[in-house]
């Protein structure tokens, strides 16, 4: 494993849905040092369904932490270095997980927005497609993100939204100091899946706060089913 690697697993079935919302409602979130990063002109917040399973932290694997469901909030930023360089990445605003040791050290140590709920989901393959499904109980409402789509994944466009939402590479946490930390996220491209039905049953506000609320009912700008891969997750640093 290489050096500083923090977290090695796989993602998969990556089920995301992007809003357009204006930038002053991710104004609160946006850590020091980034700027938004936006899409002809589009300010992007995600909901994100997927499995993570292949679970290693430092190369161990974590007796029955090994395989769970996250469902995500988040959006999209970039940071300019001095040297010019540009780091895209995404900032977390809700990260909901089965499982308490994961919440508790993700918050704890990283300060990453994270929640323990009761959830679940299901993978079919079927004869007329791929259907996927990822549901979460927040008090006495479960919620879902669902999708169906085509067998037979494909690439992503060059220059497309979906290659936009998915070419981000770094993850940027707030933290209680004003200080902004930093990882890097390495996996290969991804192929995605075609969609042909989203169902969404989610109370953004609920979930979120008032600030979200307005996605309430909305139909999402863009949907992409992603297969996903093998991630690695360095251990991270704080920005200068």
């Amino acid at each position: 494993m290489a050096s500083g690697t923090f977290l090695t697993a796989e993602w998969r079935k990556l089920a995301m849905a992007q809003y357009s919302v204006a930038p002053e409602v991710l104004a609160p979130y946006l850590p020091a040092g980034l700027e938004l990063d936006l899409f002809d002109g589009h300010c992007y917040v995600s909901l994100v369904g997927f499995l993570f399973d292949q679970v290693r932290l430092k190369g161990i694997p974590i007796p029955f932490h090994t395989t769970f469901e996250e469902v995500n909030l988040r959006f999209y930023v970039r940071r300019i270095d001095p040297d010019g360089t540009v780091r895209r990445g995404v900032v977390f605003v809700s990260e909901l997980v089965p499982k308490a040791a994961i919440s508790f050290v993700a918050k704890t140590f990283y300060e990453e927005p994270y929640a323990t709920l009761p959830m679940r989901h299901a993978i079919v393959h079927g004869a007329d497609g791929l259907s996927v499904a990822y549901e979460w109980r927040h008090r006495a409402t479960w919620y879902s993100l669902a999708m169906h789509a085509a067998m037979l994944p494909v690439a992503i466009a060059p220059g497309s939204v979906e290659d936009f939402i998915t070419e981000h590479y770094w993850g940027f946490t707030k933290r209680s100091n004003g200080s902004t930390s930093q990882y890097e996220v390495k996996h290969p491209s991804w192929v995605v899946y075609p969609v042909q039905k989203t169902e969404i049953s989610v109370d953004f506000g609920a979930l979120y706060g008032e600030r979200f609320a307005g996605l309430n009912g909305r139909q999402p700008d863009n949907v992409l089913l992603a297969e996903g891969s093998a991630v690695s997750v360095d251990s991270g640093s704080r920005l200068d």
